[in-house]
């Protein structure tokens, strides 16, 4: 049986090309104290509104309708606020409870049921970008593979000093972008990914080593602007930005 789920439907045609897009909401934001005391993560605020509004709402201006949110630490301030927003007419958003202490893997392993066997997206709710999600998806079709992961090449938070090899310092660079890419938090994935999970699942670990062993998990490079609202500092950024008209990530009008 699945945990109790509860949906706003806003009537109208749903936009069948575009697949059902499933977003983790059940974090504590425990490195976000300051500003998460009593909400969910999800629930903290960049410009007056959740973060996890405008994660909808990068999805919403690429034509995406159909929302699975997997809720867990106060889950029913989640759905209050779901509740509460006059979304566009046409879309469907669900909140479906997959516990308190549920890791990342194991809250998608129990929405499987509500999937359908269906092709689907992932999101983080803490996670914002300029991304081209038609792009995202059109190469999650062709490569044909079971699923597909958006990386970047984030700054790093500190300067860097270029030293010659006598171990004098050349000069510096302030805050560079890494020459590694990590995992940005905007997925693709086929239905057949499901069966890689279990209740205890952590999806980073596990689950997604287990694709890349089997070549079944391909990266979606995104070289624009991404920001993960990780700590008191990343939403003090992200608050700026947008108190200074200057978000990145507002692709809609």
């Amino acid at each position: 049986m699945l945990p109790t789920e509860s949906s706003v439907n806003n009537a109208g045609a749903v936009d069948a090309e575009k697949p059902i897009v499933v977003v983790l909401c059940g974090g504590r934001g425990t490195r976000l104290q300051e500003r998460a005391s009593s909400l969910p993560k999800p629930l903290v605020e960049i410009g007056g509104r959740p973060i996890l509004w405008h994660v909808i709402n990068i999805y919403l201006s690429h034509g995406f309708r159909r929302f699975l949110l997997l809720t867990g630490y106060r889950g029913e301030q989640v759905q209050a606020f779901v509740t509460g927003v006059r979304w566009p007419a046409d879309a469907e958003i669900t909140c479906l409870d997959t516990g308190v202490d549920t890791a990342t893997g194991g809250r998608l392993h129990r929405a499987a049921e509500a999937l359908h066997g269906q092709r689907f997206c992932l999101a983080y709710a803490d996670g914002v970008a300029d991304i081209d999600l038609g792009a995202l998806l059109a190469h999650h079709r062709e490569h044909g593979k079971a699923a597909t992961m958006t990386v970047v090449q984030p700054r790093l938070p500190f300067g860097v000093a270029h030293l010659n090899g006598d171990g004098s310092v050349a000069g510096f660079t302030e805050k560079p972008r890494t020459d590694l890419w990590v995992n940005a938090g905007f997925f693709c994935f086929e239905p057949s990914a499901l069966g890689l999970l279990e209740p205890d699942s952590v999806l980073e670990r596990e689950p997604l080593e287990r694709l890349a062993a089997a070549g079944e998990l391909r990266a979606f490079r995104h070289e624009g602007f991404w920001e993960c609202m990780d700590t008191y500092k990343d939403a003090i950024t992200l608050n700026d930005l947008w108190g200074e008209d200057r978000a990145p990530w507002k692709v809609w009008g």
